[in-house]
């Protein structure tokens, strides 16, 4: 039995990205992405031993990011 995927086609706020994903889809770097998430200011997950980032992390980064420009 193997375990349920998401498709790729599967709205971004469904999908659990990988760090180089992540890190392509904010074009930041490594460093970036891990001080980011060691900050707090961006979500991730552990799953067993692979770190992963929400859609929805991102999306409210991003969000975050926007607020930040109009205050």
């Amino acid at each position: 039995m193997s375990a349920p995927t998401v498709p790729p086609d599967a709205p971004p706020q469904m999908r659990l990205y990988r760090l180089r994903e992540a890190m392509a889809l904010l074009a930041v770097s490594r460093t970036t992405l891990y001080a980011l998430m060691d900050s707090g200011a961006l979500r991730s997950v552990w799953v067993g031993r692979a770190r992963r980032i929400p859609g929805t992390a991102i999306a409210d980064y991003i969000a975050h990011l926007e607020n930040q420009a109009t205050a």
